[in-house]
């Protein structure tokens, strides 16, 4: 046995092996040759991590059994942050469940129960879980392939796994249970509704509070909660999951990006569009989706006899502008931009406040060019996205390029072609990406932009993709130099991704703070007392004037609580008028963040206000 491993193993470190590259419990060291490359995994690593979160899920298995009998259990995975495990439980956990489950789970790690590696034939496996009355594992077993299946036994709780697992239980040093949600059987809503309960666990009790610090700082950012306190939007239950109502709040926001967007798109040559929200079911035939998507769009609508669809995508209504005309090469690249809405089905187990939605607003466009602008386009479209996500504050990224999936259309020389022009439009514009196989969409390759946000959590919003297919679906041409017909081809591209999303992103990464030019009310001008209201009216009128979102406060309230309420509102700017400012002709300007700018003349706070919305601040 090399000495380093007997070093780590006396220090409780070594928690796994990699035997050839395999990972494997540290009982194989037993059958260790020494010609065999052995790599020392602990739970510093990214699979020691996992072994031990999923070692953990099977110690809370066995606690839930141990404190309540008739549960059966299911799986019980590591995941990224953590781990769950599914019951089957008709009576719901509470959170007064959850802390007896943990305790139990801290005493079998303080008996340093080993974890014990079986290996039993499928028949024996199926008799001894019959015994146990543990229905899910029967399922699992009679769809395993091999003759043989693995069980680890832990201080009597036996489980159906894989593996690999810790050494014993005492390696556990911090660990922490989160949640409760409902999860069917299989993902699948057709099956029975299970319970789950979400855990995470760190190798030290240091990783394990800041974790739970970050979870306390993303939930004083949800959206949902932060989106009710500022009256931005709702979802109503009499309208339908996953439709987004717009309240005043939201709304100007979303005029304000919507403004935004449209003058850019218009600067950077873009011409926009207006669609329809439905069209014949036929069109969705002709353009793939129908073969390709249909989970993922509703049932057609019976008009005038003819089937009817709501609208998943926006790319075939451009496909019908682009064929409205004759089409030459002197007019490509053509760019059509559109804030189009658009309609999906998700599961109700899936729907999350604004950011999975069932209807939902695209900042969609599509690009004509031909082959030899085709890479130049995807640099510009790169060079405008980066624009457009760093005035939101977004400056870091990571970027993917999805290759051809299983299932797709056209040659493999035109995916090959869009592949390699997508790669190289990043090497020039010196972008760093890495390759995600197989995840691209039907009818061509595409890069994907997952924006990091204040807490460093990864957001998917834009994508650039480029398509051979749906040109020659439609058989739309235009007429090059030689007086011949030619094909164009069509990227599909989406700077925010949508604006539901990308709203609630804003939200998260703000904490509902808004910068000033983003601001639903950009200034709240209040009064001390009742005395002061004409003032205060007066610097009311003028910030109107001059085109900034004002709110005026001249009830009869203390000072105090007006300022707190302005500052739970998150209001950038409060303006205060009292007796001194309205002897000095001036006002005294209070921050949202609690800095306070005394007695400044009225036109010296328009010129900063000014220079703050210009910079995008």
């Amino acid at each position: 046995m090399p000495e380093e491993l007997k070093k780590l193993l006396k220090e409780n470190q070594a928690i796994a092996l990699k035997i050839n590259r395999e990972i494997k419990d540290l009982s194989f060291i037993s059958s260790l040759n020494e010609d065999e490359e052995i790599e020392i995994i602990t739970p510093q690593s990214k699979e020691g991590l996992e072994i031990l979160r999923h070692s953990v899920a099977h110690i809370m298995a066995h606690a839930v059994k141990d404190l309540f009998p008739d549960v059966k259990v299911t799986i019980g995975p590591a995941i990224e942050d953590g781990f769950y495990y599914d019951f089957d439980r008709d009576t719901p956990f509470t959170e007064e469940d959850l802390q007896k489950i943990e305790k139990r789970m801290h005493e079998i790690i303080k008996s340093r129960q080993p974890f014990i590696r079986k290996e039993i034939s499928k028949d024996e496996a199926i008799k001894l879980f019959e015994s146990l009355g543990e229905s899910y594992k029967i399922e699992i077993i009679n769809e395993i392939e091999d003759e043989k299946v693995s069980i680890y036994e832990e201080g009597g709780f036996i489980d159906l796994c894989r593996g690999p697992h810790i050494p014993h239980t005492g390696i556990v040093k911090a660990f922490k249970l989160l949640s409760v949600a409902g999860a069917y059987w299989r993902g699948d809503e057709r099956n029975k509704m299970l319970q789950r309960i979400y855990g995470t666990a760190f190798p030290t009790k240091e990783e394990l509070q800041d974790y739970l610090n970050f979870l306390e700082e993303v939930k004083k950012r949800d959206h949902r909660r932060l989106g009710k306190q500022l009256r931005l939007f709702e979802i109503s239950e009499e309208v339908g999951p996953g439709l987004i109502i717009w309240l005043p709040n939201g709304a100007i926001v979303r005029k304000i990006i919507e403004d935004f967007w449209k003058d850019e798109h218009l600067k950077a040559g873009y011409q926009l569009l207006y669609t329809p929200h439905i069209a014949r079911l036929d069109l969705w035939r002709k353009s793939g989706h129908l073969d390709f998507y249909r989970e993922n769009m509703y049932s057609p609508m019976e008009i005038d006899e003819i089937a009817y669809q709501l609208k998943p995508m926006n790319c075939p209504f451009h496909i019908q502008v682009y064929k409205s005309e004759l089409r030459s090469y002197r007019e490509l690249p053509l760019r059509f931009a559109e804030l189009g809405t658009v309609y999906r089905y998700e599961r109700s187990g899936v729907l999350h406040g604004l950011l999975r939605v069932r209807g939902f607003t695209q900042d969609d466009a599509h690009i004509f060019c031909t082959e030899e602008q085709l890479e130049e386009e995807i640099q510009k479209v790169l060079d405008f996205t980066v624009f457009i996500l760093s005035t939101f504050g977004f400056t870091a990224y990571d970027i993917y390029i999805s290759t051809r999936p299983e299932k797709y259309v056209g040659s493999i020389e035109n995916w090959e072609k869009a592949t390699f022009a997508l790669e190289e439009a990043l090497k020039t514009r010196n972008l760093p990406y890495q390759i995600d196989p197989g995840e691209g969409v039907f009818y061509g390759p595409k890069i994907d932009i997952k924006i990091k946000d204040v807490l460093n959590r990864s957001w998917q919003c834009s994508t650039i993709q480029v398509d051979f297919n749906i040109p020659e679906r439609f058989d739309i041409t235009y007429r090059g130099k030689d007086g011949k017909e030619h094909r164009p081809i069509m990227i599909h591209r989406a700077l925010m991704g949508s604006l539901e999303r990308f709203m609630g992103v804003l939200i998260e990464h703000y904490a509902g703070a808004f910068p000033l030019w983003l601001a639903p009310v950009q200034i709240e001008v209040m009064s001390i007392s009742e005395k002061h209201a004409d003032y205060a009216a007066r610097v009311y009128r003028q910030l109107i004037n001059n085109d900034f979102r004002v709110k005026l406060n001249i009830d009869n309230e203390k000072i105090g609580y007006k300022i707190r309420n302005a500052t739970l509102n998150k209001v950038p700017y409060m303006v205060i008028i009292g007796d001194k400012e309205i002897e000095n002709n001036a006002i005294t300007v209070r921050k949202r963040d609690g800095e306070n700018f005394e007695l400044i003349k009225f036109e010296k706070f328009i010129e900063f206000l000014v220079n703050d919305i210009k910079d995008k601040k």
